[in-house]
Formats: structure tokens, sequence, C-alpha cells
């Protein structure tokens, strides 16, 4: 019996390999948007590393709510606009949480 996580998806069924040059791409791409960020934001950001993991973590958050919807991703442009949206959706609200902690 094989496992199979509903909340997973597509990310189930990609070979390791595939799955770890994806991880790596976006955490790639997540570094340089994220030390963009982090010179644009300076001390209201995460650093360049906490940007990055924040970045990496939801842009695959969004992948799977998306697979989790029902929504296809098998076309390439598709998948990337909504783990795009998704990673700066959350980095945007993470800052705004923490804007909010350092004001109360």
């Amino acid at each position: 019996m094989a496992f199979s996580a509903p909340w997973a998806g597509m990310l189930l069924h990609l070979d390791t390999s595939w799955l770890l040059m994806t991880v790596a791409t976006v955490a790639v791409f997540g570094f340089f948007f994220g030390t963009a960020l982090d010179a644009i934001m300076q001390d209201d950001g995460f650093g360049s590393t906490g940007n990055t993991l924040l970045f990496t973590a939801g842009f695959f958050l969004a992948v799977i709510v998306a697979n989790e919807h029902g929504i296809s991703l098998r076309d390439l442009k598709i998948a990337v606009a909504w783990g795009l949206g998704g990673a700066f959706t959350f980095i945007s609200s993470m800052a705004l949480i923490k804007a909010g902690l350092a004001r109360w």
C-alpha cells in the first residue's frame, strides 16, 4: 500500500531527483529575492536567509493549496505563477505580523 497524502498532490508524484532540483531552484531564486528584500526592508525584514526560507515555504505551500483545491498545475507557467504568488503573499503576511508585533 503506497502512502498517499491528500495535501501532497503532485509533489509525491515527482521523482527524487526532480524534487531536489525543484527545491534547489526555488531556494536559489528565493535567495535572490530574499537578498533584494533584505536590502529594501532592512530591520523590518528577516535577513537574507530568513527571507529565503519564508519564500521557499510560501512557494510550496501555495502549490499544495492549489492542488488541494483541485487546480491542475500541469502547465509550468501556472505552477510558477501560483508558487510566486504564494511566496510573496506569505512573506508579506509574515512582515505584516512582525510589524504589528513590533508596534504592540
